[in-house]
Order: C-alpha cells, then sequence, then structure tokens
C-alpha cells in the first residue's frame, strides 16, 4: 500500500525557511518521480517542484531561484527546502509520486503559513 507522509510545515515569518519532508513506503521509491504540489484556499491546486529518479528537477516560476527539492532514496524521503518566504506560499503542501505517467497516491498535506 502507498503511504506519503509529509511533515515540516508551521508557522513562520516573511523572509524565514522551512525545509518540509515527505517519507514514503510501498512502492520503489528510487525508481518514482515524486512531486512537491501546493494548494491555498479558494486557489487550485498548482505544481511546486518535481524530482525524476535521474534528479533532473523542475520548479514553478513562483518559487525558482527560493525552493530547493531533493531526495534521499536510502531514507524514500523527498524534501522540499523553501527559503525566503512570501505570505503567498501560505497553503497546504503534499507530495505525491508518479511511475509510468500514473499516479500511485498523495500524501495527506502538511499547512505552511508564512505570515508575520
Amino acid at each position: 500500500q502507498v503511504q506519503l507522509v509529509e511533515s515540516g510545515g508551521g508557522l513562520v515569518q516573511p523572509g524565514g525557511s522551512l525545509r518540509l519532508s515527505c517519507a514514503a513506503s510501498g512502492f520503489t521509491f528510487s525508481s518514482a518521480l515524486m512531486r512537491w504540489y501546493r494548494q491555498a484556499p479558494g486557489k487550485e491546486r498548482e505544481l511546486v517542484a518535481g524530482i525524476s529518479s535521474f534528479r533532473v528537477t523542475n520548479y514553478g516560476d513562483s518559487v525558482k531561484g527560493r525552493f530547493t527539492i531533493s531526495r534521499d532514496n536510502a531514507k524514500n524521503t523527498v524534501y522540499l527546502q523553501m527559503n525566503s518566504l512570501k505570505p503567498e506560499d501560505t497553503a497546504v503542501y503534499y507530495c505525491n509520486a508518479w511511475r509510468s505517467g500514473t499516479i500511485l497516491g498523495w500524501g495527506q498535506g502538511t499547512q505552511v503559513t508564512v505570515s508575520s
């Protein structure tokens, strides 16, 4: 059974940093494409960042240069380092896993709130 468990969210001031983690199980993590998405109240879910099994990364335009996605295949975990956070980064952040164009599963999400 595929399980994805996000952690690391919280309240942070503008300009601050957070690191999100997503622990995966139930599938071959090293061969999966992993992605982070976010959804703010009243908005559609948007892609934040992705990392392939070959560690090729891509980012949404709004987070380029501020966020970094990485993975540790030994720990079956994908990370999202978020720096220079802005109030508009406030959202619930989700991770998911893909293989061969199919979504394997979603996590339950972790809340990130950027506010002074």
